[in-house]
């Protein structure tokens, strides 16, 4: 049976694979986001492979008053069953070091705008008492590491969030899927060194419809992060702050 979903941060490379892959199978598309000419631009790629409908709309997760017209318009359409946060921002913990006032803006990016989403659109997705939601998340949130902790621990706010919405919906026949990435092929990591277990965003949009699927609670992509990072969550303190990662 298709589904339409509102796809936030639409633009990104991981969201536009996967608006692609839930189209090819039928499924409708809100595509959300601040670039409305490359969100009509993918809507009608969407609507050529077959999307039960596909349209744009404005968001940008530091404008809380974009949220409300997409609730309104998830009401309006009907239908609505689903949604996928692809937002967030990842500055260099250098840049943040040297400018802390990038700290808001990562935080609003990467948890709190989508967090304040989410609340609004839970009461819509209690109505219809089915549907998904998928909170795209990241392995640098299971751990506050040297190179990135300000971004990670952004993550590992919006991971618990994911998680106690997860508790409430799931009450109501809706599930909450939380996805951690490792390194993805995106524009977040171009021009950075030393990324292992590289992904591409086709595999990692591809997993995450499957887990979706599924129903999956959490979901690690490429698998290979699952035993790298409980190896990295359970190296004691005392060591782990001397390494270099």
């Amino acid at each position: 049976m298709s589904q339409t979903w509102i796809i936030l941060g639409a633009t990104s490379t991981i969201a536009r694979a996967f608006a692609r892959l839930v189209s090819d199978r039928g499924d409708g598309v809100v595509l959300a986001g601040r670039d409305m000419t490359e969100l009509d631009t993918i809507a009608t790629d969407c609507r050529m492979r077959g999307a039960a409908n596909a349209e744009a709309i404005a968001f940008d997760a530091r404008d809380a008053a974009t949220f409300q017209p997409i609730i309104d318009r998830a009401r309006a359409i009907g239908g609505i069953t689903s949604a996928a946060v692809f937002v967030g921002s990842m500055p260099s913990q250098d840049e943040i070091d040297a400018d802390p006032s990038l700290i808001d803006g990562t935080i609003t990016d990467s948890f709190t705008g989508p967090a304040r989403f989410l609340t609004m659109l839970a009461p819509l997705l209690e109505e219809n008492g089915k549907g998904t939601i998928v909170g795209v998340g990241s392995v640098a949130g299971d751990r506050g590491r040297l190179g990135n902790y300000v971004y990670g621990s952004s993550k590992a706010g919006f991971h618990a969030y994911l998680s106690g919405l997860r508790n409430r919906l799931g009450r109501s026949g809706v599930h909450v899927v939380t996805v951690k990435p490792g390194t993805v092929d995106t524009a977040m990591t171009w021009g950075m060194d030393k990324l292992p277990f590289l992904a591409q965003p086709e595999k990692v949009a591809a997993d995450i419809v499957k887990a979706a699927d599924k129903k999956k609670d959490v979901l690690y992509t490429p698998i290979i992060w699952w035993p790298v990072m409980t190896i990295i969550r359970t190296i004691p303190e005392r060591i782990f702050k001397k390494l270099q990662i």
